[in-house]
This record gives C-alpha cells, sequence and structure tokens, in this order.
C-alpha cells in the first residue's frame, strides 16, 4: 500500500492525453540560463511534459525531439513566439529562487502507473532529503521493485519538478542520473541548503555534496 504524501511543493501531475512519443499533440519549447546550467522546458496545451538541465543546447533539443519524435515540436524563439514555454521556464526560476514555494505550471507527463506512483512518490521526498531505490519500491508497495523503480526513475522526462535527483542507491551513494551525475550533486546540495535556510540566491557552482542524508520522507 502507497503510505506516501505528496508534498505541499510538490507540482501537479496530469496524466497526459497524447500518445507515445507524443503522438497528437503539439510542443513548444525553450531554452534559459538557470543555477545548474541550460535549461530546457517544454510545453504541451495543458503542463510542462519535458524539463532537462544540460551544458549543451544542441544535445537537450536533440534529445527532446528523440523522446517526442510523432509530435509537432517548436522552438519559440524561432517560430517568432515569445508565450507559453517561455512562461513555464519563469515559473520553474520563479521556484528555484525561492519566490513560489512550488512551481505554478502542472506536468503534463505521460507513463505507466507503475511510473506515475514512482515518480509521485519521488515527489513525496521533502527538500534536502533522499530515498534509496529500494525504500521507494516498499513505500509504493512494491518492495521487490527496487530495479523497476530505477528504470522508471531514468524514464522521468521532467528532472527538478519531478524530483529523480533525489533517489540514491542503497549504499547512500549517488548512481546514474540522466543529465549527468555533477547536475545532480549541485541540485542536492542546492536543496540541502535551501532546507536548512542557508541559501541567500541559487548557486552557480556548488562546491560538493552533503554526504549524510538529511531526513526520510513524511509516512
Amino acid at each position: 500500500m502507497n503510505q506516501s504524501t505528496v508534498a505541499p511543493t510538490a507540482p501537479a501531475i496530469i496524466p497526459a492525453s497524447w500518445g507515445p512519443r507524443g503522438r497528437g499533440t503539439e510542443i513548444s519549447y525553450t531554452i534559459v540560463d538557470s543555477p545548474f546550467g541550460r535549461m530546457l522546458v517544454a510545453v504541451t496545451a495543458r503542463g510542462i511534459c519535458a524539463l532537462s538541465v544540460y551544458e549543451s543546447d544542441e544535445w537537450q533539443e536533440s534529445e527532446l525531439r528523440r523522446d517526442f519524435s510523432d509530435a509537432k515540436v517548436t522552438r519559440e524563439e524561432i517560430a517568432g513566439n515569445d508565450g507559453a514555454a517561455r512562461a513555464a521556464a519563469e515559473a520553474v526560476l520563479r521556484y528555484l529562487r525561492g519566490e513560489t514555494a512550488r512551481c505554478e505550471m502542472p506536468l503534463d507527463v505521460r507513463g505507466t502507473p507503475f511510473q506515475l506512483s514512482v515518480w509521485r512518490e519521488l515527489c513525496a521526498i521533502p527538500d534536502g532529503a533522499t530515498c534509496s531505490y529500494g525504500e521507494i519500491a516498499a513505500r509504493i508497495g512494491r518492495p521487490s521493485a527496487a530495479r523497476a523503480v530505477g528504470h522508471a526513475n531514468g524514464s522521468n522526462p521532467v528532472s527538478i519538478l519531478i524530483p529523480c535527483h533525489r533517489a540514491i542507491g542503497a549504499n547512500g551513494k549517488l548512481t546514474g542520473y540522466r543529465w549527468g551525475l555533477e547536475i545532480k550533486r549541485k541540485l542536492l546540495a542546492f536543496e540541502q541548503a535551501r532546507a536548512g535556510g542557508t541559501l541567500l540566491h541559487p548557486p552557480a557552482h556548488t562546491a560538493g555534496l552533503v554526504s549524510s542524508r538529511v531526513a526520510r520522507a513524511t509516512v
């Protein structure tokens, strides 16, 4: 049985109405600077469908078009349009600056029921805390599914807002992250500083990760 309670800072997750690889939808995206590198934010008419952070715009655009190969995908600035994707990016940045308690944009994501349960459980982990894949599996009522939780974690299309960076190995060490372990370290250190009330501004560079797990998610 799933005993988690979604944190009040968690974004609203709307199961997608579009088909595999974005079939039947139109997506616009923008790429902006963020405290953690270049950030791509992509939206449908219903909400954010993809968010990535990486040093290369080209890599992120290629990943987006691969994941949504059956959708109509347009970069807002190139289309002479500064609309929904830019507004979504600004909402994410306001959240990162601490101006809002949660991102004000809903998430429009497609996943299996199991993936959605994992992603919602990730959102229940408080800022500054981490959980192992095994702990997450137990909390969604599938204690033997730690490996499947890892796969669902790696399939997460929306970094930061669905905080897959908060999932760690059973030994407490960081494991693979779709957008690179350095980004994962920066995200965790940023959240730990924010949870501790010591962060005045999001860091451009983060020296390291606080090594110990801070807290368990509230049951």
